[in-house]
């Protein structure tokens, strides 16, 4: 295959036959469980990255169940998104998620910078309660129950918080272990079509893990919570922050181009 060939076709990995096709991302009954929870302020400092600000000891823990996306197929994902504001623009920062589909976790690390990782959520009704459970491997650690569409929330003020910007720190490392690329990156969602939303009594329990450690922001009280079924599309991202200064990006320790040294 020829340099000229690679460039242009490069996309994702593997070359010829990448982990995720390209976008537009569009979810169609894309369905949140969301539990927003009063936790520890000192955790969050200790987890936010800046030029990031906590603006209030809250975290959202989210339960999405994801039937029908456009190239990552049927799944669910699991995690915590911490209310934040950049430079006087609120928004989420998305801290960790779980979900148990390779496709949209290659191509939400790679693509967004989305900490993903793989795991097991649930979301399901269960008789008159909408549950949700997150394990990782046969560990519990997160379970979340709601009173099913107890009282209607208003669709407009829904949609627009689904529109509102979430943050993300995307990380990806070089061939010699530092990093590569260290930016923060925000996007929207968009084209949103809320089909309804509803709230309820509400509970959370989180149980630690060395590897999976969402009970590091601990619950001390259940706020609110919400059941969104909504259609939208994942919009891509941009970066508002680099880490990294750019003689480091560029790799000034790295060898001549390979095109220069192929004889």
């Amino acid at each position: 295959m020829k340099l000229e060939t690679v460039r242009a076709s490069a996309f994702a990995m593997p070359l010829t036959n990448p982990a995720f096709p390209p976008g537009p991302y569009r979810f169609v009954n894309r369905e949140y469980f969301i539990i927003q929870y009063r936790t520890d302020p000192e955790a969050l400092r200790r987890i936010v990255p800046e030029p990031l600000e906590v603006t209030e000891p809250v975290v959202n823990y989210e339960f999405i169940r994801m039937p029908d996306s456009t190239g990552f197929g049927d799944y669910t994902e699991s995690g915590q998104v911490i209310p934040v504001s950049f430079r006087g623009q609120a928004g989420g920062f998305v801290h960790q998620m779980f979900l148990n589909d390779h496709p949209p976790i290659a191509g939400g690390r790679e693509l967004w910078g989305f900490p993903k990782k793989l795991a097991q959520p649930k979301l399901a009704v269960e008789i008159d309660t909408l549950v949700g459970t997150l394990n990782y491997g046969s560990v519990r650690i997160a379970t979340g129950t709601m009173g099913y569409k107890h009282r209607a929330l208003d669709i407009e003020a829904e949609a627009k918080k689904l529109a509102a910007p979430n943050f993300l720190l995307k990380i990806i490392p070089h061939v010699d272990g530092t990093a590569r690329i260290c930016e923060l990156i925000r996007y929207h969602c968009e084209d949103i079509a809320v089909k309804g939303a509803w709230t309820g009594p509400a509970a959370l329990d989180l149980y630690s893990h060395a590897l999976a450690p969402v009970a590091e922001l601990p619950v001390l009280q259940v706020l609110s919570a919400k059941h969104v079924v909504a259609d939208l599309t994942l919009g891509l991202g941009t970066v508002v922050h680099d880490y990294l200064p750019a003689v480091r990006r560029r790799g000034a320790t790295s060898e001549a181009p390979i095109e220069a040294r192929a004889d």
